[in-house]
């Protein structure tokens, strides 16, 4: 998701340094003008705002606090800007270090699925102080349709969290609903059409439904990254001492197909778990 959304920053005319692990996958930007960096440190040397996009928390720890890091090179007036989704706690932490340089650090988790990344409508959910999201908003609105200031550090990252917590329970009553119609004869693209005319409509419904049906388990967002999402849920929840059953549930499901196999497919691929709890022989 990275690609894109970095792609949207060179195509509005701004200076772009990137860095990844992997430098192949950085060549559609250098081709089009980005300059390359060695190291997260270099590429935040000499900019104004960075942006990361990376799987987890250690990944973000990594690019912040490892080895040549940006802590190596942070300054007064640095905005730090993390699109990936990791532990609100761990967030806080990361912010309180870049504090120490006179840096901000700013959790901007998203929302949208690599399609919201191509098209530039992700919803970008933002925790930290208000005044740097203010300064770095004009550059949010180039990668996203929705960009809204959360509260505080770690505000971005729980409301990413409530919104992994809505999609993928109500991607298990999709993935539930069709097993149902399927058992009791239905015919599985009339019962979507006119289930998406009505209240029982959504992007789930809407986008995953008709793959289901039709065998199509093709990532759009994998399972192993949904998982580490429900994962950082569960962690959460219980800092909180909340009780989240539904969540629990659909994270045990998931469990299922990752030891099935599909870890690397999209997330409508949990239909497959209930069609073999329908048809367990």
């Amino acid at each position: 998701m990275g690609l894109p959304m970095a792609g949207h920053l060179l195509a509005a005319g701004h200076r772009l340094t990137v860095h990844t692990r992997t430098r192949a996958r950085a060549e559609p930007l250098l081709a089009r003008g980005a300059a390359w960096a060695d190291s997260p440190a270099a590429a935040a040397s000499a900019a104004d705002v960075v942006f990361m996009c990376v799987p987890d928390t250690p990944d973000v720890e990594a690019v912040v606090l490892g080895g040549k890091g940006i802590m190596e090179s942070a300054r007064a007036g640095l905005r730090v800007v993390d699109h990936s989704t990791i532990s609100p706690s761990a967030t806080r932490r990361l912010a309180e270090a870049l504090a120490q340089k006179g840096s901000c650090f700013l959790d901007a988790p998203v929302s949208g699925g690599d399609v919201g990344a191509r098209n530039a409508t992700l919803s970008i959910m933002v925790g930290g102080e208000e005044s740097a999201f203010n300064e770095v908003k004009g550059l949010l609105q180039l990668v996203g349709k929705t960009v809204v200031y959360c509260g505080v550090s770690g505000s971005g990252q729980f409301t990413k969290l409530v919104n992994q917590i809505l999609v993928s329970i109500t991607n298990l009553g999709v993935c539930e609903a069709l097993t149902f119609a399927g058992r009791n004869g239905l015919d599985l693209n009339k019962t979507l059409s006119v289930l998406s005319g009505g209240a029982a409509n959504s992007w789930q419904l809407a986008n995953l439904a008709p793959k289901m049906i039709g065998g199509d388990f093709s990532p759009g967002f994998m399972i192993d990254l949904m998982q580490k999402d429900l994962r950082l849920v569960m962690q959460a929840a219980q800092e909180a001492k909340l009780c989240l059953p539904a969540a629990g549930l659909v994270h045990h499901l998931f469990a299922a197909a990752q030891a099935a196999g599909r870890g690397k497919d999209g997330t409508q691929a949990l239909f497959t778990v209930m069609q073999r709890l329908a048809n367990p022989a």
